[in-house]
């Protein structure tokens, strides 16, 4: 089976780019493993690659989701098997591009196998999230401090879930995932890391966010609310969706939910990093503009094409 490539790296690196650049060049298709690009009418917030790039290099699971329902991992690691296969049927090369790294760890290695759900501890952890929320975030450092700097403090539901899990299986859920057998990858893969320099990234992040906001990002938010997607849907969980919500019932103005989601992003980007230096695997490209494309080029011919190396 030939390798795939993957390119993860912290939200405005310049995975989406580069990845259709190196579609273009060693005959790929583009496997997205964005955990909010999958919603249909999310566009503009999740930066989504421009329609030219997509007729040029063919990407999957971008729209295929009702951003009315949560779309889950396991959705994800079903889908993106399929898509790899029909890629590869193509005689194209599969290249998974994405910040969500929980879904690329899922799709290389497969999702740990969890205790059952317990609706009574869900219920007393959701109570307790209603009456004191940084009670309950307080608890999941205490018992799981990995997990915890590694999930945004305001996303509940992935917070709750951390905690119930540590709570039933009596060690942390991120001790968990690191005795989770790895040996065997689903997939062999050439991953590869982009990380721009720190001042780099931040202005990257500033600029999207100015993008973003003169492109109609608060008029996105308020079509997908006419159209019935609740405040609280998961899918406007999402930065910069979560915010303009806040624009729309009056709460905020926008400058200040621009201001806002520069901030989380700029904490999201810092989580990624964190998450990817315990990454088993990662071969960082020394970022610098375009030379990214020469490195992962020249890393997948050393490889024989798309390599046969496992990571």
């Amino acid at each position: 089976m030939s390798e795939l490539v993957v390119i993860v790296g912290p939200t405005a690196a310049g995975k989406t780019s580069l990845g259709a650049e190196v579609g273009e060049r060693i005959g790929g298709e583009v496997v997205s493993a964005d955990a909010f690009a999958v919603y249909r009418g999310l566009d503009i917030g999740t930066a989504k690659p421009a329609v030219d790039v997509r007729k040029r290099v063919a990407h999957h699971l971008i729209d295929v989701a009702d951003p009315r329902r949560r779309y889950s991992a396991g959705e994800f690691v079903r889908a993106a098997d399929e898509a790899i296969v029909e890629i590869r049927a193509r005689g194209r090369v599969p290249i998974v591009v994405g910040g969500t790294l929980f879904y690329v760890r899922a799709l290389l290695w497969g999702l740990f196998p969890e205790p059952p759900k317990d609706p009574a501890l869900r219920e007393e952890l959701q109570e307790a999230w209603r009456s004191d929320p940084d009670g309950v975030r307080g608890r999941l450092a205490g018992l799981d401090p990995d997990a915890s700097s590694r999930i945004d403090p305001r996303d509940r539901q992935r917070i709750l879930r951390a905690l119930e899990v540590t709570l039933l299986a009596g060690r942390p859920m991120s001790e968990l995932w690191r005795q989770h057998p790895i040996d065997t990858p689903r997939h062999r893969a050439c991953l590869l890391g982009l990380s721009p320099p720190r001042s780099i990234l931040r202005a990257r992040i500033a600029q999207r966010m100015d993008s973003m906001f003169a492109a109609g990002l608060v008029s996105e938010v308020r079509s997908l609310l006419e159209d019935g997607v609740r405040p609280d849907a998961h899918a406007l969980k999402a930065i910069g969706y979560r915010e303009c919500c806040r624009v729309i019932s009056g709460e905020w103005t926008e400058a200040q939910a621009r201001e806002s989601a520069e901030r989380a992003t700029r904490q999201l980007a810092k989580r990624q990093m964190t998450w990817l230096r315990h990454e088993r695997g990662v071969e960082w490209l020394a970022w610098e503009g375009e030379s990214a494309l020469a490195q992962v080029l020249a890393r997948v011919e050393a490889r024989g094409g798309t390599g046969t190396r496992q990571v």
